[in-house]
């Protein structure tokens, strides 16, 4: 794979309080260090009532490390051991989470907690943005 590939990540939020926090925030507190930049593309997922679900995808604005956030921030992220806050310049939800198993990735043999900062290829995040897209329409007009 090229050095220029342009990376996707998957995140998983473990808990609706989290998903809703970064929802407000339009902010990732990451405890696991990847190749964060500016321009990344995220997919967010959670368990959800159909299973694992991807349930919006957002595109990395700004990424500090914890001596570039405030004193309160900072310590907030070492109480929970996140190295990192991922800004998100734009953050999308989808209306219906799109079921992982129904996605490219239902053969993947990461499952939940293994998914989480899971690295994809643009041509992978291309295509499931397009399925998630498809998959919100048809459940739209079924």
């Amino acid at each position: 794979m090229s050095e220029d590939q342009n990376y996707g990540y998957i995140l998983r939020l473990s808990t609706e309080d989290w998903r809703d926090q970064v929802y407000e925030l339009k902010k990732y507190y990451s405890g696991v260090m990847r190749g964060w930049k500016r321009e990344t593309p995220i997919l967010l997922a959670m368990k959800t009532d159909a299973g694992d679900s991807f349930i919006g995808y957002g595109v990395v604005g700004k990424v500090e490390h914890l001596w570039e956030l405030s004193p309160e921030e900072e310590a907030y992220c070492r109480e929970n051991n996140w190295k990192c806050a991922l800004t998100f310049k734009a953050l999308n939800r989808f209306e219906k989470p799109y079921p992982i198993k129904e996605s490219l990735l239902s053969k993947d043999p990461r499952r939940g907690s293994f998914l989480h900062a899971a690295r994809l290829t643009e041509d992978q995040m291309d295509a499931l943005l397009d399925a998630a897209e498809e998959y919100q329409e048809k459940t739209e007009n079924p």
